[in-house]
């Protein structure tokens, strides 16, 4: 009797047609694509005519061969690591402060508290990188200073979010059990919730390095230091043979952290299993 009612059922909805709900959302979708191509005016036939490609193919082939004079690649390794400092400082302040925002954000403090911890977690991932490192460069003058500040201020926005979330979302039991032996919040917290917590938070920590590699690089944009400030020296006097080997320093770099990275989050799983 049930499979016949289910059988009815799916009949019944096959019957009924596609979803209209899902037509009209597909079509506003494509209809806002579209005006989207429209109101910018696109010009795809400009970008394939034979002068672009001419110009971008004369553009290409000036970055090589890359410079890889000795003075020149000393140069270059030294903002490397110069980046790789600027991201990692900037990561490590960020899982400080984010941790201890994503207490009070998790509502372990009450709901005032939960409230202005989170608004202040949003209102710090809400400004770009570029933009606090604008603002950081006018406070603290040109340098890896005003990049590592700019990355720990959004970051920290960026992981206590995450932070708190996982707090949420761990089971309670344990810290309860714990709470109920006799135990003080900080053990019950400590060894109930904390080993709980670890592995995601530090995965987290870990990409979000990642990204901020990427963008420490960019960060020398607006003078910030690093790699991104060679580049863009560069670029802006037309040296592309220097630009280029820049460039690929910022792959091996961001290469290297990311093989590190998945290499290190492999290695912490099987101790959390």
């Amino acid at each position: 009797m049930k499979a016949a009612n289910d059988i009815s059922a799916g009949e019944v909805a096959q019957a009924a047609g596609p979803c209209l709900t899902c037509v009209a959302v597909s079509l506003l979708v494509m209809a806002a694509v579209a005006a989207s191509f429209v109101y910018l005016a696109i010009d795809f036939g400009a970008l394939a005519s034979s002068e672009s490609l001419r110009t971008m193919g004369k553009f290409i082939a000036e970055f090589y061969p890359p410079d890889v004079s000795a003075g020149f690649l000393s140069k270059t390794v030294w903002a490397a690591l110069q980046t790789l400092a600027v991201s990692a400082l900037g990561t490590l302040l960020a899982v400080g402060a984010g941790a201890v925002l994503a207490l009070p954000a998790a509502g372990r403090f009450g709901t005032a508290p939960r409230q202005a911890a989170r608004f202040m977690l949003n209102f710090l991932r809400s400004v770009p990188e570029l933009v606090w490192a604008a603002l950081m460069v006018l406070a603290a003058g040109l340098g890896p200073f005003a990049g590592t500040l700019a990355l720990a201020l959004h970051t920290t926005g960026v992981l206590g979010r995450l932070f708190a979330e996982t707090l949420e979302n761990v089971p309670p039991e344990p810290e309860l059990a714990i709470r109920h032996a006799g135990g003080s919040a900080v053990a019950a917290f400590a060894y109930g919730t904390l080993p709980l917590v670890l592995p995601q938070s530090v995965a987290y920590a870990l990409y979000r390095w990642e990204m901020n590699i990427r963008m420490a690089a960019v960060l020398g944009f607006v003078g910030a230091g690093g790699l991104g400030q060679m580049l863009y020296y560069h670029l802006s006097i037309f040296q592309q043979a220097q630009a280029a080997t820049v460039l690929l320093a910022m792959f091996v770099l961001v290469f290297a952290v990311d093989a590190f990275s998945s290499s290190f989050r492999r290695g912490l799983a099987p101790a959390y299993a």
